[in-house]
């Protein structure tokens, strides 16, 4: 087995990109090598939406390729130079595997053997109640990214009830409610009993659904770590619900289970069940994929760092007020043009007070790309603003900040960076979450300043 570690955005224009060697934990001998460059070539330069059509143990969040226009679904995971021996990456993050090869696509913002990073923003967008308990990264990341994602999936899915679907029911009893099995009635009711045979079509919620997200919730309980997911008001009503309607739940019918569950369910209205199907899959089946022996098959899971990193700010910005524009479910949108004409989604946004646009990446004072500026300045403009600022991470060693870069001319106004400065060379979660807390505090007073009073 391969592994391979490198940082996200290791760039062919720009960044040099990683040689194969320094992404090796360990030295390559000529055989693995070869194997190496042959796993990485079925992904090497692939758009992700063709990679993920072709393996379903593939998931990718945000889950809905191509849907709102983000250019996602084209982004690659990595391209391979046989040419310069390098490996280029994207704005992709998380694991990955293929064959004998796997590889764990790091933050670039977080230095050091652990991306605390990446596992901090996932606990804070997607489970925040962990942050209540003792939570350590496990030594299998992967991992512990589905367990990151299982609550807010779980419970977003049952926002929209219990699944239930039609199911065939054999009954034998005097209730008779469809059609007649007369070979098996004559089978089993001679003489006559005073029972009859038939066959039932009927709606049920003790479904192959169901049954796979009880299965994962047992599996849940059997570890510390992954009890620990299962808190909060709100998930454990919705493990009631599905316990009190999985009567038919046998641990040994695991492998049975999901093997019904091999279609992805496609529902015109149960529809947020379709990631919670694939992520309760890839749970039960982690370790199978793992180390499993399915010639080219790849699996993993992804995330997009530019809306990974969005999605955190809205958890430091939505208690100022600050709206988030949701440009993905199409909430909270401004017109540029009298009569609800021309529809733009700033990121972050606050009417007569300030625009925020997320950048996840390297920003500075006379770096910063002219189409940046002049969307935030657009939206400075429509909003009647005091100020517009690019919200980005930082990994140097000062504190992070909202500094104003200029005051613009004629209709003034200023903008300006957010800097959130991210911890490096940390040793545990637990001092990670300590020291990032404190940088946010920080950000969030200064803000503060800037909202109406």
């Amino acid at each position: 087995m391969v592994k391979l570690k490198i940082t996200d955005n290791a760039r062919q224009n720009g960044e040099e990109g990683w040689s194969l060697e320094r992404c090796c934990e360990f030295p390559l001998e000529e055989q693995s090598r070869e194997q190496t460059i042959r796993d990485l070539s079925l992904i090497s330069g692939k758009r992700l939406k063709d990679v993920v059509a072709e393996n379903p143990n593939l998931l990718v969040f945000p889950p809905t390729l191509g849907a709102h226009q983000d250019g996602v679904e084209n982004l690659h995971i990595c391209s391979y130079s046989k040419a310069y021996n390098r490996v280029y990456t994207g704005n992709l993050m998380g694991f990955i595997g293929v064959n004998d090869t796997q590889m764990s696509i790091t933050s670039r913002f977080a230095k050091g053997d652990e991306d605390f990073f990446l596992h901090y923003m996932l606990i804070k967008v997607f489970c925040p109640n962990i942050f209540d308990l003792k939570h350590e990264t496990s030594k299998d990341a992967a991992f512990d990214f589905l367990l990151y994602l299982f609550p807010h999936y779980f419970n977003e899915a049952m926002k929209q009830g219990l699944f239930k679907m039609y199911r065939n029911f054999e009954r034998n009893d005097s209730k008779i409610n469809g059609t007649i099995d007369i070979p098996r009635h004559i089978r089993n009711n001679i003489p006559f009993k005073g029972t009859i045979a038939y066959r039932t079509r009927e709606f049920s919620f003790d479904n192959p659904i169901t049954q796979l997200i009880r299965h994962t919730i047992e599996f849940l309980k059997t570890s510390p770590i992954g009890r620990s997911f299962l808190v909060g008001k709100d998930t454990q009503d919705n493990i009631r619900l599905i316990v009190d309607n999985t009567s038919s739940y046998c641990y040994s019918d695991r492998r049975k289970v999901i093997a019904s569950n091999h279609k992805e369910l496609r529902h015109p209205y149960f529809t947020k069940y379709t990631v919670l199907q694939k992520l309760c899959i890839s749970i039960l089946r982690h370790e199978e994929l793992k180390y499993g022996s399915n010639k080219d098959k790849i699996h993993g899971i992804l995330f997009d760092g530019a809306w990974l990193w969005e999605e955190y700010l809205n958890t430091l910005l939505k208690p100022l007020g600050i709206y988030h524009a949701e440009n993905k479910t199409g909430k909270n949108p401004i017109y540029l043009f009298e009569g609800n004409k021309y529809v733009r989604y700033p990121d972050f946004f606050l009417t007569n007070t300030i625009i925020i646009d997320a950048k996840y990446k390297h920003l500075g004072h006379t770096d910063i790309a002219r189409d940046d500026i002049h969307q935030i300045i657009s939206y400075l403009h429509v909003l009647d603003a005091n100020g517009a600022y690019l919200a980005h991470p930082i990994d140097g060693n000062h504190n992070s900040c909202v500094k104003t870069i200029g005051t613009l001319n004629g209709m003034r106004g200023e903008i300006g960076l957010i800097e959130l400065n991210i911890p490096q060379n940390i040793n545990s979660m637990d001092e990670f979450c300590k020291e990032i807390v404190a940088e946010e505090n920080g950000i969030i007073n200064e803000l503060s300043y800037l909202m109406p009073r």
